[in-house]
């Protein structure tokens, strides 16, 4: 039977297979492959023209680096011994990858939360933690904080996430399946008075990020008719061939979603769309924005098409149950946030791509962590840490990681030494992409 106390005992179990304090170490394999070489096949079917782009915006500091290089860090936590306690994986857990974003019943309510999901997939809980600390610790670095302060800061992320993950593992279903953080849980975490005006002021532009808003800055009235603006070669008007292929996929999307909310849909019509530049690793993928009038041109809706591709971590786990890239992206989006947007979807477009949908700028915001003080990067780790458990916690056994973290700080210390290894070495990595630009292997566009 599965009660608790055998869920515990598999989680006390894993530690013989690895032990706490094996996730400290980490030595680089003797075959690992060249981080530029596996940008470059990650580059090989996407949009060639925005492959400088891309390059360019990892080049700008370490942190950028690691947050493109997914691949890279997922090939190297694969080439380590794991605990076997499977949850359903963000994949890229860095701490820029948390943020706000609306509740669905669009009050001024403002959820914080995981808010990317394009490598999501099951696999090994610690992944995500490890990523997340190594992020945190980079992070760290780069405001001219000292070892010391970089490896505490590391450390809290983790701490938060194992008293987190304690915490959940006592309570019920229902109350792990509903429990959320809103807007208000960001406040009492800052403690300068300077960073505090900051978060006030992020929160108050979040709420303002909304469709309204954004039809004010992406489109234009051209021979009277909204039209999304041009912005070459991060917003360009689609062709005539990609507004076709659009138009058509549009049906096969709605067609993912659910009866009630295919009939709001319906009372939407399309009326442009653009090809859009996105995030870091994401960029070359094939992005579209569209823009939908409801009721008149004042009441718009803009949707965010994304290409989905396989997840940086299929190669290194056994098969997933979704053979759709896009479904897996929804299906896992839906299973890690809270409350999720009520216009994900997926479909299949040209040449049998995958994509998925959702909303364009529903009072979405991330912080900003350049130059945070030592005490408020803590803080902010804290509040990631405490979220991806959560996100773990709808999916996996929450109560065998609960008893494979146990009570003493061993995992926490553990994984902060992981994480300033891997600081290292992603300084090294964005080294030798700094040098591949130099010698001309790889093109940068200037300016990114």
């Amino acid at each position: 039977m599965n009660t608790p106390a055998t869920r515990a005992e598999r989680g006390r179990t894993a530690r013989k297979l690895v032990p706490r304090s094996a996730h400290a170490v980490w030595i680089p394999s003797v075959d690992r492959p060249d981080p530029v070489a596996v940008l470059e096949r990650q580059g090989r079917d996407r949009l060639p023209e925005l492959l400088p782009i891309r390059y360019g915006r990892m080049s700008a500091s370490p942190l950028a680096f690691l947050r493109g290089a997914a691949a890279v860090m997922a090939a190297d936590l694969a080439a380590q011994p794991h605990t076997g306690l499977t949850v359903q994986l963000c994949g890229d857990a860095h701490l820029l990858n948390f943020g706000l974003y609306a509740s669905p019943e669009r009050s001024r309510s403002l959820h914080f939360d995981l808010n990317d999901f394009d490598e999501t997939f099951l696999g090994p809980f610690e992944w995500d933690v490890k990523r997340l600390a190594a992020s945190v610790a980079v992070a760290a670095r780069e405001n001219g904080h000292s070892e010391a302060k970089a490896h505490r800061a590391a450390g809290e992320a983790v701490t938060a996430y194992r008293t987190a993950m304690r915490r959940l593992a006592r309570l019920g279903e229902l109350e792990v399946w509903y429990a959320s953080a809103d807007a208000d849980s960001l406040l009492p975490l800052v403690r300068s008075a300077r960073h505090r005006r900051h978060v006030e002021s992020s929160l108050t532009r979040a709420r303002r990020r909304t469709s309204i808003q954004a039809l004010g800055k992406l489109t234009e009235v051209v021979e009277g008719r909204r039209r999304i603006v041009h912005d070459p070669p991060l917003l360009e008007p689609a062709g005539a061939s990609d507004m076709a292929s659009l138009r058509k996929i549009f049906s096969d999307y709605r067609s993912t979603l659910s009866e009630e909310r295919r009939l709001l849909l319906d009372r939407y019509r399309f009326v442009d769309a653009a090809r859009k530049v996105v995030g870091v690793g994401s960029v070359g993928l094939r992005c579209f924005i569209v823009l939908l009038e409801g009721r008149d041109v004042d009441d718009p809706l803009f949707l965010q098409i994304k290409e989905a591709r396989e997840s940086v971590l299929e190669e290194h786990l056994p098969h997933g149950p979704y053979d759709h890239a896009g479904r897996r992206v929804v299906v896992g989006q839906r299973l890690l946030q809270a409350a999720s947007d009520i216009f994900l979807g997926w479909m299949s477009g040209p040449q049998g791509r995958a994509f998925y949908w959702r909303r364009l700028r529903d009072m979405k915001s991330s912080a900003d962590v350049a130059g945070m003080p030592p005490a408020d990067l803590r803080a902010y780790a804290r509040l990631c840490g405490t979220t991806l458990a959560r996100a773990h916690a709808r999916s996996g056994d929450r109560i065998a990681i609960a008893a494979y973290l146990g009570t003493a700080d061993t995992f926490d210390q553990s994984v902060a030494d992981f994480a300033l290894t891997y600081a290292d070495r992603t300084t090294s990595d964005h080294a030798a992409l700094s040098a591949a630009i130099a010698a001309g292997v790889v093109t940068a566009a200037p300016g990114e």
